[in-house]
């Protein structure tokens, strides 16, 4: 646990939102244990199992455009596609922002693994929670984040934004990203979940299969023409 580190890394990402590696300096400075932890409970999994053993990379299929155009209009995969393509953003983009960041390598490889796969999924739960990337979206997705991995970086970043956006929201923000960490909790542990599967399924399934909820309150908060 490095506090100090994690301060001084928050105070620089609430000035340049931006710089998302600082994002990952906060969650390494803060994380302690959390990651052994959920490595255990994965590993206890069939699909962690399967993936420790194949050594499964997300990122290959997530940056496999061309397959995913062939996946079926109403597929998890092709909303994956639709929203990468609509944000200009690429699975590739989430390593090299975590890569920004100066840290010593994790020594256990599925341990490795296991982070990669975390840090690939983000922009997959944009897409199955329905929070956007705009300031509000990211708090949220990170209570729900958090709720699902009881990582201490994610939640200390989450509460961060409850502050930071009160001055814009009010307490709207307050209740949006404490009902997201609740629909977090009450979902299925999203982390064991097999991905590669899912981007196959009808995306409304696939919610309905993992329990999320609609994210109201969340959209309740945005001004109105934001939706639009």
């Amino acid at each position: 646990m490095q506090p100090l580190v994690a301060i001084r890394a928050i105070t620089r990402l609430v000035k340049n939102p931006d710089h998302t590696h600082e994002v990952f300096t906060i969650i390494r400075a803060l994380s302690g244990s959390d990651l052994e932890k959920g490595l255990k409970r994965f590993q206890a999994t069939e699909v962690g199992k399967t993936v420790l053993r194949d050594r499964r990379q997300l990122t290959r299929v997530l940056n496999d455009r061309n397959m995913l155009a062939t996946l079926p209009p109403s597929s998890l995969g092709r909303a994956y596609l639709e929203f990468i393509t609509d944000e200009g953003l690429s699975a590739d983009g989430l390593i090299e922002a975590s890569e920004g960041e100066k840290k010593e390598p994790f020594t256990d490889a599925d341990l490795m693994l296991f982070a990669a796969r975390q840090r690939d999924m983000h922009d997959l739960w944009h897409v199955l929670t329905q929070y956007g990337r705009d300031e509000l979206g990211e708090a949220c997705l990170l209570g729900f984040t958090y709720a699902q991995n009881r990582n201490r970086g994610v939640g200390f970043i989450a509460l961060v934004g409850c502050l930071k956006l009160y001055r814009k929201y009010g307490f709207s923000a307050t209740r949006a990203i404490f009902r997201a960490f609740r629909d977090g909790r009450r979902a299925e542990w999203l982390p064991a979940q097999d991905w590669e599967f899912l981007l196959e399924q009808p995306l409304d399934s696939v919610r309905r299969e993992l329990g999320i909820q609609i994210p109201k309150v969340y959209r309740d908060a945005l001004p109105a023409n934001s939706l639009a």
